[in-house]
């Protein structure tokens, strides 16, 4: 009788776990599906800042390599652009960082002051070339520089949401896996575009500026699209 006893009392107990267990696992699921989809929102953010931080790094990194070899006159005029750039590029830097862990209304408002020491780092860029008189193979390998700048937060925009991606549950893994196949595609496609400017004989700098301005809001649309799929 007390054997029968302990064995009710287990079947009851293990029927209030199963219990349990069933009415936390949807609201754990939901709350991890959340915290998944929030991420994914400010990966669109942080790509879009990270690939033109990175095409920052990249021209300046040739630039101020290039200098030394200026003569007097040009060389002050291409310290003042770069002074300038410098300043543009770490003031973008500093907002990314501080808007690293905020919410998506936040990054909307910096995206602004983002934009505008984007904007002014373009212009210094244009200054630099014209004050210095840089020459066709120098604005080339100023490109090939952004260009590979681009095609790295391609891999590196595509790898955060793959890993997104195998987090999610069933249900939402087909749009998730199907929005990185395109953004796949997409990458190609602009890498195709930029890597036949790079082996080109001879282009001009609006060329490169046409294809980079391209490749890099191909960038951005694809970054939004995974980012809706996440949010589906």
């Amino acid at each position: 009788m007390k054997t029968l006893r302990i064995a009710l009392a287990l079947v009851v107990l293990a029927a209030v776990a199963v219990a349990q267990t069933a009415a936390a696992g949807p609201a754990e699921n939901t709350k991890e599906q959340e915290e998944k989809a929030s991420g994914s929102k400010l990966h669109v953010y942080f790509n879009w800042a990270k690939v033109r931080l990175d095409e920052m790094d990249a021209a300046l990194a040739l630039w101020e390599g290039k200098t030394a070899e200026l003569k007097a006159d040009a060389r002050a005029k291409a310290e003042s652009a770069l002074a300038d750039m410098r300043a543009r590029r770490d003031a973008f830097r500093e907002t990314i960082k501080k808007e690293t862990e905020v919410s998506e209304a936040d990054w909307n408002r910096a995206k602004a002051a983002l934009e505008s020491d984007w904007k002014a780092f373009e212009a210094s860029a244009q200054k630099y070339i014209d004050d210095t008189g840089a020459q066709v193979e120098q604005q080339k390998a100023a490109f090939r520089a952004r260009a590979d700048a681009q095609r790295k937060a391609w891999q590196e925009a595509i790898g955060k949401f793959e890993d997104d991606a195998s987090k999610v549950t069933a249900e939402n893994k087909a749009k998730a896996d199907a929005a990185i196949k395109q953004m796949k595609a997409d990458a190609e496609a602009a890498k195709s575009k930029l890597e036949k400017l790079k082996i080109a004989s001879a282009e001009s700098q609006s060329a490169y500026e046409k294809a980079l301005k391209e490749t890099r809001e191909a960038f951005d649309r694809a970054n939004q699209a995974a980012r809706d799929a996440f949010a589906k």
